[in-house]
């Protein structure tokens, strides 16, 4: 499954806050009624955050050191201020074209807060959120017809609508659009509603969707007239091609065994614009954050209702319980939701494609403080360690750890946690031989994935078709009727099993949610 759950999703929330002590007990009155907490106040001076400026050229230059990652863009705000902003490296690997702060990246799941900004501003009445979809969004339902009556923008924006984990994700890998993808997301299981959380890109853009169509126009026209246009976010698009033609465009690169990193694929994320599809620069996003930390104002004009944008950095749902002495982690609407050992809230989202990006923005908001870094590289966690050593410094004097590997290792196991337990590259010893290729090859149908077919070569080696403009796996011989081939795309956890069974097939890597079995017709 999704290489990137474990921190594409939490962001770097959890580790920001695991250095923190437990949030302090307030004590309770003698009368019957508690007495409120204090509320907090700002403690950062300008002094400690202009050393934690001052330290960013070196920080981000010994991480790209130690990862080798090609191009980086910082930019931080505080009091409403640009304080820093820069581009390291290159554009490309093998070109001589530098990242400047107006280089256009893929922004990834860093989309999530600025999508629930513009629906914000489009739902300027905070209680729009917690309206059911209705028929705003044709096509779509979910497995419970209950729930489906029910569920509302905040629902799915939070994650919290029983969907599973990254429901959808795999469809798009296999080139479905959006269209289908929405429209089947009734045959996915659903955990309780409204009481479990499960990170779900298409849930997400469903919500947004919604809200598009019933405002009459696309996810791009109402971002642009909500929120990129007021705020002079001049760069920044929620379609790919306008990220695709951008002349000053980071593009992504993926890592190669000996360390070194080129360019192999481009990440098309149109299906799941509104969680994953937005593009922008530094500069562009420097303006975001200060309409963020200045209650949706910027430069004298409220470009977003204070009230409704507050909404968006409230707790929805608990995304990570208690352990410890630690304190539970919340997923608002489109932002990691955490509270320090001072009751200052913390937001954060993290984003990554395995294909070739990885991001961060972080805020106190209560310190008017907020950073955002972008990178061209898959997930190796340098755009969480940058933003963790920032706020250490500017809290603590140091960093309170080596984030780097701490990171990095956290998304190593994300990517491994999908694999399959079979080493499919060695067959066991006495494995069975395979049947007649005829008694595999056909057309076989599946209510979510749709049609696969399975041909064979006039040698009678087998090939394995899937999607709507089918891909084509080579299948490996490995046991029986059982066969692997390797997977591709965003989701891609290298060799998979297939398994024919009494005129089933069912793929291994499309079966989490018991949804990969094809029937034979």
């Amino acid at each position: 499954m999704h290489a990137l759950r474990a921190l594409g999703a939490a962001g770097a929330a959890a580790l920001l806050t695991a250095s923190a002590a437990t949030v302090a007990t307030v004590a309770t009155a003698a009368q019957a009624a508690p007495s409120p907490p204090p509320a907090p106040r700002p403690q950062l001076t300008d002094a400690a955050v202009d050393k934690a400026v001052a330290r960013l050229d070196g920080s981000v230059a010994d991480k790209m050191r130690r990862t080798g990652v090609p191009g980086v863009a910082v930019a931080v705000v505080h009091d409403d201020k640009v304080v820093y902003m820069r581009g390291f490296g290159l554009r490309r690997t093998g070109e001589s074209a530098k990242v400047d702060p107006d280089t256009v990246f893929q922004l990834a799941s860093v989309s999530k807060p600025v999508t629930s900004t513009v629906i914000a501003g489009a739902l300027a009445d905070p209680g729009d959120w917690d309206r059911p979809l209705g028929a705003s969004l044709p096509g779509f339902a979910l497995k419970d017809p209950w729930v489906t009556s029910h569920v509302t923008p905040a629902d799915l924006i939070s994650h919290r609508s029983g969907l599973p984990d990254h429901a959808g994700d795999l469809l798009e890998d296999l080139g479905y659009d959006q269209s289908y993808i929405l429209d089947h997301l009734r045959e996915e299981p659903l955990s309780p509603f409204r009481a479990s959380y499960a990170y779900t890109n298409f849930g997400f853009t469903a919500g947004a969707e919604a809200v598009a169509r019933n405002h009459g126009v696309s996810w791009q026209q109402l971002s642009e007239e909500t929120l990129f246009k007021p705020a002079g976010m001049t760069r920044t698009s929620t379609e790919f091609d306008a990220y695709a033609k951008a002349p000053d465009r980071a593009s992504g690169h993926v890592r190669n065994p000996d360390g070194t990193w080129s360019l192999r694929y481009v990440r098309d994320a149109d299906a799941q614009t509104p969680a994953g599809g937005t593009s922008s620069t530094v500069r562009d996003m420097s303006r975001w954050l200060r309409l963020q930390l200045s209650a949706g104002a910027l430069d004298g004009k409220q470009i977003i209702p204070a009230d409704a944008l507050s909404r968006t950095h409230l707790p929805e749902i608990v995304s990570q319980a208690v352990t410890g002495r630690g304190t539970p982690q919340f997923y608002g609407l489109g932002w990691n939701v955490s509270y320090d050992d001072a009751g200052r809230l913390r937001l954060s989202h993290s984003g990554g494609f395995a294909l070739g990006a990885n991001t961060n923005v972080t805020m106190l908001p209560l310190e008017r403080l907020g950073i955002v870094v972008l990178t061209n590289s898959a997930p190796v966690g340098l755009a969480d360690a940058v933003a963790l050593d920032f706020f250490d410094i500017a809290e603590h004097g140091e960093p309170t750890a080596d984030w780097m590997p701490l990171v990095a290792s956290t998304y190593a196991q994300a990517f491994d946690a999908g694999r399959s337990p079979t080493d499919y590259a060695h067959p066991p010893a006495g494995a069975k031989p395979a049947r007649d290729s005829a008694a595999y090859t056909g057309t076989y149908d599946n209510p979510y994935y749709g049609r696969a077919t399975v041909t064979a070569a006039d040698d009678g080696a087998l090939t394995l078709a899937l999607g709507p403009k089918p891909l084509r796996f080579p299948l490996t011989h490995y046991d029986g009727d059982t066969f692997s081939f390797v997977t591709t795309g965003e989701n891609a956890v290298g060799r998979t099993g297939v398994t024919f069974t009494d005129g089933t097939l069912r793929v291994e890597y499309l079966d989490a949610n018991h949804l990969g079995t094809f029937t034979r017709q």
